[in-house]
């Protein structure tokens, strides 16, 4: 019988006590590791994990990689950062499944969950989330740009509170600033913004700021940006940073 399986683990945010039991015990049943660079470097070597590590913008290459490596009776690990279902990993493999051979869909598959970016990032701070909400990529290696603000001027006017991913890059160092003046159109000036870089990674930053002054900051590609929606609130405290939540009521 072929013993052959692919399991694909979210590593959490960084820390490694965020990992959950469950993912730690799957990367140690693994004999293959598969991820990007910086994932793939996250998890300690071992005797008997062979790792393959690429770059970013090979997913479904990844994922196919994978899939053969189990039905030759491999057991897989396939790792993402935060949670493998956002925007990252298992769709890329459930993907590679859909128009791939066909014996692989007969695979053993599991996915297992981790704490994504938002979640780490508001928890850090309260409770941002703590009403309806949404999250969206702000890339647009994968989806056209029009498709983007599309959602986003959806997602404002139906006032969610909005994490993006993916905010800014080299190649793409407009689309936030556009991303949060479509935001003014809908929100005023004083909405709660985060900024939440690296979240529990050494080099942590968090700031929270206005959205006219959010309009002005900077980020990168580590960093989560939460808008809050017309509800969220900000409870200043004289030492540290402020408490953001938004209710879970919201007025009739």
């Amino acid at each position: 019988m072929n013993r052959g399986s692919v399991t694909v683990i979210g590593l959490g945010p960084g820390d490694p006590r965020l990992l959950t039991q469950a993912a730690s015990e799957a990367l140690a049943q693994a004999e293959d590791l598969i991820g990007y660079f910086p994932y793939v470097a996250r998890v300690p070597e071992r005797e008997g994990l062979v790792r393959h590590a690429s770059d970013n913008r090979v997913e479904v290459d990844r994922a196919r990689h994978a899939l053969q490596l189990a039905a030759s009776g491999r057991r897989v690990a396939v790792v993402s950062g935060g949670d493998p279902g956002v925007f990252a990993m298992a769709a890329a493999v459930f993907e590679a499944v859909e128009h791939g051979e066909p014996g692989w869909r007969e695979l053993d598959i599991t996915v297992e969950p981790g704490i994504t970016a938002m979640l780490a990032a508001a928890a850090r701070l309260g409770a941002p989330l703590g009403g309806d909400f949404c999250s969206l990529s702000l890339s647009d290696n994968l989806k056209p740009w029009e498709i983007i603000t599309a959602r986003l001027k959806a997602v404002f006017q139906a006032d969610f509170v909005v994490a993006l991913y993916n905010p800014i890059s080299s190649a793409r160092p407009w689309q936030l600033g556009h991303a949060l003046g479509l935001a003014a159109e809908f929100r005023t000036g004083s909405t709660p913004v985060i900024f939440a870089r690296s979240v529990s990674r050494p080099d942590e930053a968090i700031r929270v700021l206005t959205l006219d002054e959010a309009r002005e900051a900077t980020a990168d590609m580590a960093t989560v940006v939460i808008i809050g929606a017309s509800g969220t609130r900000l409870i200043a405290r004289e030492a540290g940073a402020p408490f953001v939540y938004t209710p879970r009521s919201v007025p009739g």
